[in-house]
């Protein structure tokens, strides 16, 4: 009688031990927010339910049943509810379900119609994946950078704050490694992903993983037969492109012939006034040259042509070079810009090939995020990039911001400049510098932030012996190479004697206006006596 009580008993603890440990191992994220609908998942160690108790008010009331998914042959389900019905820019509460296990109380809020002018932002960063030497990194971005810099600028709840999160790949170490997405990815943003959708694009430490497509449900607008690895997402006035730039997908020719069709749709929406895109590798890394790929750079020269035709800005995210860099193209209003480190391991100044290149003002060895608010103002829309940074491993910055610029969509050009004392004189070669006025414009807030100089042998400037673009400031290897520049002259070399030459200048402001070009002067050149 003894032996039977104690094997019941056994019995009945080892079922309650059983039940108590049916855990939710992935906090509830979300995933393809609509004005109208948003889709939630998450995922759990045992059951097929997936139920999403939810309601505008804490208390609730309403409820939404969806599916369950096999992610790695076991037990665990990945379960995702697509609620629908919701209400424009309305915060709604929520709590998951499966069988007697229930999450805590969540909030979220659904985005704007196109055409609302509300003030949004959008996060990027990327390249969170492990560096064992450092190995709570993205924990840190998140929780003492992200949240609370928010917390900072406005006290109410991050979803209130924020739109949207933007991941340009590097997600984890291994993608094919299934415990790295709950550990090193899920857990340590679930505060942040529980409450802001997050939508990243695949880098090359993802390894095309069937993970990754299980894990996120993104936008099937792209191809078809590449659904999810390219796609778009609008939110008010921006449009969002998610493309994906390795191997075996940055050679398909549909991807780049998708690309260019959505940009002449795009052209043609009166709602869309921004377009950024993202995607894993650099076209042109200062950090790091290797990482570079020409595919790059054609989406870039696709972007540029959008915004060069319609006036509307552009830019594009990156990763791989674990670092920061904001740069410009010298023609267009479209930004490049490097939005690592999350948490890998840092690529420290020296330590790689690298190079100087003209389009970028700044690059860092840091940690940090990069912070988008765009303005939909009916009278000149705008956009400004602030980079919070959180230092290195050698100088620690608590989000403080070290980088910021801001792009309007109507052009307010500079004054146009002259060149100075040169027209129709006859020039030493050694030593000639072209001086032009001084930088003015209608915009009380523009600064000189980018001149241009070029020298030609006719008037058509076809043919350049000379051609200088610089900007207000250029930091490389930690140090201001612009600096004490103003800019308005310029060191010419490599001319001939006994040679007639036109010359001309422009100036940019730091909102990427650039000035009409000067009057053009003409010189002839004599060798020094």
């Amino acid at each position: 009688m003894m032996k039977t009580k104690l094997i019941v008993r056994l019995s009945i603890f080892f079922l309650c031990s059983s039940i108590s440990a049916q855990t939710i191992e992935i906090a509830p994220y979300l995933q393809d927010a609509n004005p109208t609908s948003i889709k939630i998942m998450w995922q759990t160690d045992f059951g097929d339910e997936a139920m999403v108790l939810w309601g505008t008010s804490p208390k609730l009331g309403k409820r939404s049943s969806g599916t369950s998914f096999d992610i790695n042959f076991t037990e665990k389900r990945v379960h995702e509810v697509h609620l629908e019905g919701l209400k424009r820019f309305t915060t709604y509460y929520y709590k998951v379900k499966t069988g007697k296990t229930v999450s805590q109380l969540y909030q979220f809020k659904t985005p704007p119609f196109a055409g609302d002018i509300k003030k949004f932002n959008i996060l990027a960063m990327s390249d969170m994946q492990i560096d064992n030497e450092h190995p709570s990194k993205f924990l840190e971005i998140v929780e003492d950078g992200v949240l609370p810099y928010l917390k900072s600028k406005n006290q109410k709840d991050v979803s209130e704050n924020l739109a949207m999160v933007v991941i340009p790949g590097d997600l984890v170490q291994s993608g094919t490694n299934f415990s790295q997405w709950q550990e090193h990815f899920f857990k340590p943003a679930q505060n942040l992903f529980s409450k802001v959708p997050v939508y990243p694009v695949p880098g090359n430490h993802e390894r095309n993983s069937d993970f990754y497509f299980k894990y996120f449900h993104l936008p099937k607008n792209g191809s078809p037969e590449y659904a999810e690895h390219w796609w778009y997402k609008d939110y008010s006035n921006t449009r969002v492109i998610g493309l994906d730039s390795n191997d075996g997908y940055r050679d398909i020719k549909q991807q780049l012939s998708w690309l260019e069709k959505l940009l002449k749709k795009t052209a043609e929406n009166p709602d869309i006034d921004f377009v950024f895109a993202q995607l894993h590798h650099p076209h042109k890394s200062e950090l790091w040259i290797p990482g570079e790929t020409d595919f790059t750079g054609k989406v870039i020269k696709l972007l540029e042509e959008f915004s060069k035709k319609t006036g509307k800005p552009s830019l594009h995210f990156f990763g791989h070079t674990h670092g920061y860099s904001r740069g410009q193209s010298k023609e267009h209003k479209h930004l490049w810009v490097n939005v690592a480190s999350a948490g890998g391991a840092i690529d420290n100044w020296g330590e790689f090939e690298g190079r100087d290149y003209d389009e970028f003002t700044v690059t860092q060895d840091e940690y940090g995020f990069v912070l988008a608010t765009v303005d939909p103002s009916k009278e000149n829309p705008s956009f400004t990039l602030k980079r919070i940074s959180r230092g290195n491993n050698l100088e620690f910055r608590d989000n403080e911001l070290t980088d910021s610029i801001t792009v309007y969509k109507n052009r307010v050009a500079p004054i146009k400049p002259n060149l100075i004392s040169l027209n129709n004189t006859v020039q030493e070669i050694e030593g000639l510098k072209l001086k032009a006025s001084p930088f003015t414009s209608k915009l009380t807030s523009a600064i000189h932030a980018a001149a241009q100089w070029q020298v030609a042998t006719e008037t058509t400037f076809t043919k350049l012996v000379f051609d200088s673009w610089k900007q207000h400031e250029n930091w490389y290897y930690k140090v201001n190479r612009q600096k004490d520049d103003d800019l308005t002259d310029e060191q010419v070399r490599r001319l001939q004697p006994n040679t007639t030459y036109y010359a001309r200048v422009r100036y940019r402001d730091q909102y990427l206006n650039w000035s009409d070009w000067s009057e053009i002067r003409t010189f002839k050149t004599k060798k020094n006596d």
